[in-house]
């Protein structure tokens, strides 16, 4: 069988409310599990939270709720951690009826930038390819270098985050934000991945473990997940640009 997972607390430091805040007429957990309702290839959906509003919002969807342990509902507590823990709690349900998980799509409550044709995608590329880990949405962001990224000194003035050296030859560098070619970034929007990166948690890449290490891109553009209010409009252009 092939499951959704979301993901979502209550609590938010950055942006109070977050997951459920209105975007054109939604709150904005609403959109993965629109996505994910929407898939050709999607059994099951599962919501793993302990807000009563995303828990109100997820019912309409014929949602099967996992209640998230206290000790995951912090702003310390790693989404590696709350998805391997809805995964094996997805895992023990099925096996009651005898049913296996093919591959299980890991979506967040404040990631709206994701269609089901996206969904759609990624578990296409997996079924093609055994060997992969995972596909993942990615967006191309290339005025987010590493090669712009800085950080301030003990003496409070701006370094190279990474070394120039890094690139190469920091003689071939130039300020033009497409010179190292594409810079794609993991947009958080989905990641369709196998179990076997879930039962091996610790043996996947950083920063996104549950990712794997074989993993394949999902193209995409302007996808994000909301920390910050300020990227509401930005969510809202894509989501009217999609179709919304």
């Amino acid at each position: 069988m092939i499951c959704a997972l979301m993901i979502g607390r209550a609590g938010s430091s950055g942006f109070p409310g977050k997951n459920t805040f209105p975007v054109l007429g939604r709150p904005l957990c609403a959109y993965p599990l629109i996505a994910a309702s929407n898939s050709k290839y999607i059994n099951n959906i599962f919501v793993s939270t302990d807000c009563p509003k995303i828990k109100r919002i997820s019912k309409s969807y014929n949602i099967e709720i996992i209640e998230r342990p206290k000790k995951l509902t912090t702003n310390k507590a790693l989404g590696d951690h709350v998805f391997e823990h809805g995964y094996f709690e997805i895992k023990k349900k099925l096996s009651e009826k005898n049913n296996k998980i093919e591959l299980i799509v890991l979506l967040f409550a404040n990631s709206p930038t994701i269609t089901s044709k996206l969904i759609d995608e990624g578990i296409e590329i997996l079924k093609k390819d055994p060997s992969l880990d995972s596909a993942v949405t990615t967006s191309v962001y290339n005025m987010w270098s590493p090669l712009r990224a800085r950080k301030i000194n003990s003496e409070g003035v701006l370094k190279p985050f990474v070394p120039f050296e890094t690139f190469g030859d920091p003689r071939s560098l130039n300020c033009d934000r497409d010179s190292q070619g594409d810079v794609y970034f993991a947009d958080m929007s989905v990641s369709v991945v196998r179990p076997r990166c879930l039962e091996n948690l610790e043996k996947g890449m950083l920063p996104q473990k549950w990712m794997g290490n074989k993993i394949a891109p999902i193209f995409s553009w302007g996808g994000c997940d909301v920390d910050y209010e300020w990227q509401i409009p930005l969510v809202e252009y894509w989501l009217t640009k999609n179709g919304f």
